[in-house]
């Protein structure tokens, strides 16, 4: 055990140091094109992927749900991409990226946001493969333990995010997991497309309009908008690592948004975790493929415990990146114990609402105004907030709200009474693009149109 210790830390210190918000040297920039592509790929693919693809249908035909998915993934991925390609451009995590346009100070309000979505996500994993786990553990040996099997996938992941992200891609996902997952997604694509016959003609029900599906597709990749630098910024420059993000995640997304569709309208399946991994062991038969999927999923929740810390940092870079790993890991912990399935595709829309318009900003300050580029100083100059940033982002932040309010009962109740005393009908639902593309529109024009400058 000990020798097993000492040869872990030095993989540790060599291939995963833990670099805060520094921009991360050159020469430990590790990663090619294939390695972030596998990375994203791995991220957008899972358990919950598929629940939300289950949101789509009965709602949608198949037919209009598939195009939903093709055109949400294609529109999402191109901001992430973006993203990405900042933060291997500047070798800083997401949240720093933000203190240009934000000011230093200002940063720590999406940096809290995001920690809160994050802590949230991770609740939200370790509760979907702890339920998944029990059921595949019910069926192979006989012993069910939800408490259990959540504290177990909850100190997996923990240990995935305190090893770091390069430790995870070069020796978890490119020499085991990927192939796992690979070879789980197409053993139940090919036994639910065999069973899936009558389901191709199938007109929807109503109550979802189109355009408000293609933001449920869209939120997937919006919320990893607020990662996506935390692991680009260890891709060699020049290595293509922006196409392998757009092409990595929107395969996966695609893919997996597809089967959750498939499985509702194939099995009647409910759109939550136990519903749809039921429905996959009655598909594809036996708990195997549940657990083989679990190792899909436990990359998800990696992803969520090691941003949340590095977030975290960018308002107290002198805590240790590990301890806050752990500390993160053990709050989901604790949250998923009381977890339920309620009101999650709220919880989707919330979370566009917040970082859609909040990524506008962004990439109009970095792509139009400073044409692609901070460097070190810009990005580290001391500065208090850039409240015209604020005003950008929470104007998107009202459209978006306009067409899809969502949150507690009460937020949207004064939401409701803002727009009746203007005179505006509330809500939008008759959108004709959705709540997205008009949110970040707005976001991305004021930005421009406000002086950057203005500092309290």
């Amino acid at each position: 055990m000990a020798r097993v210790a000492e040869r872990l830390e030095k993989i540790l210190q060599r291939e995963t140091p833990a670099w805060g918000i520094r921009p991360v040297p050159p020469e430990r920039r590790d990663l090619g094109g294939l390695d972030v592509a596998v990375l994203w790929f791995d991220l957008s693919v899972g358990l919950l992927v598929m629940v939300t693809g289950a949101l789509l249908v009965p709602a949608l035909g198949t037919g209009r749900a598939f195009l939903a998915i093709g055109v949400g993934t294609f529109i999402g991925c191109v901001p992430l991409a973006l993203v990405a390609l900042a933060g291997e451009r500047e070798g800083v995590p997401t949240m720093v990226l933000l203190r240009p346009v934000l000011g230093a100070r200002g940063s720590f309000l999406p940096s809290a946001l995001n920690v809160v979505q994050l802590v949230g996500w991770a609740a939200v994993e370790f509760w979907a493969m702890g339920e998944v786990a029990n059921v595949a553990s019910a069926r192979l040996f006989g012993f069910e333990s939800p408490v259990f099997w959540l504290a177990v996938v909850a100190i997996v992941c923990t240990a995935l995010a305190v090893a770091g992200p390069v430790l995870v891609v070069r020796r978890w996902l490119e020499r085991f997991g990927i192939y796992v997952l690979l070879g789980t997604g197409l053993w139940i694509t090919v036994e639910v497309l065999r069973g899936s016959g009558g389901i191709w003609g199938s007109a929807g029900s109503g109550g979802l309009p189109f355009w408000l599906a293609v933001d449920l597709v869209i939120v997937m990749p919006v919320s990893w908008l607020p990662l996506a630098a935390d692991y680009n910024r260890f891709a060699r420059p020049g290595s293509r690592a922006t196409l392998g993000t757009y092409a990595g995640y929107a395969a996966g997304n695609a893919w997996f948004y597809a089967l959750g569709v498939l499985l509702v309208l194939a099995t009647g399946a409910s759109a939550d975790a136990l519903g749809i991994g039921s429905a996959i062991v009655g598909v594809a038969g036996g708990g195997v493929v549940l657990v083989a999927l679990l190792v899909g999923e436990s990359d998800n929740a990696f992803a969520d415990i090691y941003s949340a810390a590095v977030s975290t940092q960018n308002v107290a870079s002198e805590v240790s990146q590990r301890g806050l790993a752990v500390a993160v890991g053990a709050l989901g912990f604790l949250l998923a114990l009381a977890l339920t399935a309620e009101r999650y595709e709220q919880f989707l829309f919330l979370i566009g609402s917040i970082f859609v318009p909040l990524t506008a900003v962004f990439l109009a300050d970095y792509f139009v105004r400073s044409r692609g580029r901070y460097g070190e100083a810009e990005v580290f100059e001391p500065s208090g907030v850039r409240w015209l940033a604020f005003v950008s982002w929470a104007a998107g932040f009202v459209v978006y709200q306009w067409c899809v309010p969502t949150g507690p009962q009460g937020w949207i109740d004064v939401v409701g009474r803002v727009f009746d005393a203007v005179g505006l009908p509330f809500p939008l639902f008759g959108s004709a693009l959705g709540a997205s593309i008009p949110s970040f529109v707005v976001a991305f024009a004021l930005t421009l149109l406000l002086p950057r400058r203005a500092t309290r």
